[in-house]
């Protein structure tokens, strides 16, 4: 494996990297205060090709690997990770079943506006009593004539109260025995479809400017063209997105947990305590040594698992381990962060305190890390 970046990655980074310094990050404290969805800064990265780059030139993307994706991600996450939450979502998991499943007439209405930011996607599988589980899915889909009839509560769908299609996963069969195997079919539900409602909006301590909603499905009815997935084999679509989800969360925490760091550098390198700068002092040399090692290590993770995944290379064991030491390292970063700033890490008014908020986001996406442990551990059995 070559560790060097090419010329097309370095080209990325430096693009986003330019980008969060000039646009996400003068705006990122009047998004997340304002509880907005942040429509301005999500419009510029779609002109900037952003949620096309993982998809084929022939279906209007950019074919970018997925190391650059992730380069991309981590910058737009260090200036805000309500943003970055916004555009993964709409980047994979939004619009990946409706390229990949799709006819003509979805890629043309809705696929590919969206890689324009033109429509917003979302997906929903979370319910109130089924969140790792998904076989505790309860949603159900009933043959109607040329169509399904949808009945089910969703829970924690990110970018709801904004989005324009929502991919939903759903039981579906014309008898109890389909329904009780729990085999789940993928549905596109469209925002204009009678019978879909989205809930309230779910207040958040982190993440304020990413709405998050519940969604209700009362009679609504799909016709045959929007049941994107042959019945019941929908988890087996998912699967194939899974290690990807993984990554890319990854990739976020640790552009979250970065965002805090260069706070607490800034800050050690200002703050005079005893007549010099606090960061001449051992005690925050050791904390800031600390951090970077993580957040090093966290990134080689990520993009090590990247390059598996990318190169068809087994990578369950290992995209697993990326987003769970990414996560747990970022939120450590972040509380670090936090203890170089002293009180200023608990006032308002300092960016620490929203990163140390955020970064609890990514510790949720892709699953828990008692979920990934469990599935680290099974992947070492003999």
């Amino acid at each position: 494996m070559d560790f060097e970046l090419s010329q097309e990655q370095r080209t990325v980074r430096d693009t986003f990297a330019r980008f969060c310094d000039e646009k996400i990050i003068p705006q990122a404290e009047a998004i997340d205060t304002a509880h907005e969805f942040p429509w301005q800064l999500f419009r510029e990265l779609g002109g900037l090709g952003f949620f096309g780059m993982r998809y084929p030139v022939e279906d209007g993307g950019s074919g970018m690997d997925l190391n650059s994706f992730c380069l991309a991600l981590t910058e737009v996450a260090r200036g805000s990770m309500s943003l970055a939450g916004a555009v993964a979502m709409q980047s994979l998991m939004g619009t990946k079943f409706l390229h990949m499943l799709g006819g003509d007439d979805i890629h043309q209405r809705l696929f590919a506006p969206a890689l324009l930011g033109e429509k917003v996607g979302a997906i929903c599988m979370t319910e109130p009593n089924a969140g790792s589980d998904l076989g505790g899915i309860t949603t159900t889909a009933v043959k109607d004539g040329d169509g399904y009839c949808l009945n089910g509560q969703k829970m924690w769908v990110t970018s709801a109260p904004v989005a324009d299609f929502f991919t939903v996963f759903a039981k579906a069969g014309d008898d109890k025995q389909a329904a009780k195997e729990g085999k789940l079919t993928i549905f596109l539900v469209e925002k204009d479809f009678a019978g879909l409602t989205v809930g309230r909006a779910i207040e958040k301590m982190g993440v304020r400017a990413l709405p998050t909603s519940e969604l209700a499905l009362n009679d609504c009815f799909v016709p045959a063209s929007h049941c994107l997935s042959a019945v019941g084999d929908g988890v087996k679509h998912l699967r194939k997105l899974l290690a990807e989800i993984r990554i890319i969360t990854g990739a976020m925490a640790v552009g979250g947990g970065r965002g805090a760091m260069d706070e607490a550098i800034r800050y050690a390198a200002e703050r005079k305590q005893f007549g010099k700068p606090i960061n001449r002092f051992q005690a925050i040399q050791l904390k800031l040594a600390e951090m970077a090692t993580d957040l090093e290590a966290a990134e080689q993770l990520v993009h090590y698992a990247a390059w598996l995944k990318q190169t068809d290379k087994p990578c369950h064991k290992q995209s697993a381990m990326a987003k769970l030491f990414a996560s747990e390292a970022a939120v450590s970063t972040c509380d670090q962060a936090a203890r170089v700033l002293a009180s200023y890490g608990f006032a308002m008014e300092y960016p620490v305190q929203r990163h140390l908020r955020d970064i609890r986001f990514t510790l949720i996406g892709g699953g828990t890390s008692e979920i990934l442990k469990l599935i680290i551990a099974k992947e070492l059995s003999p």
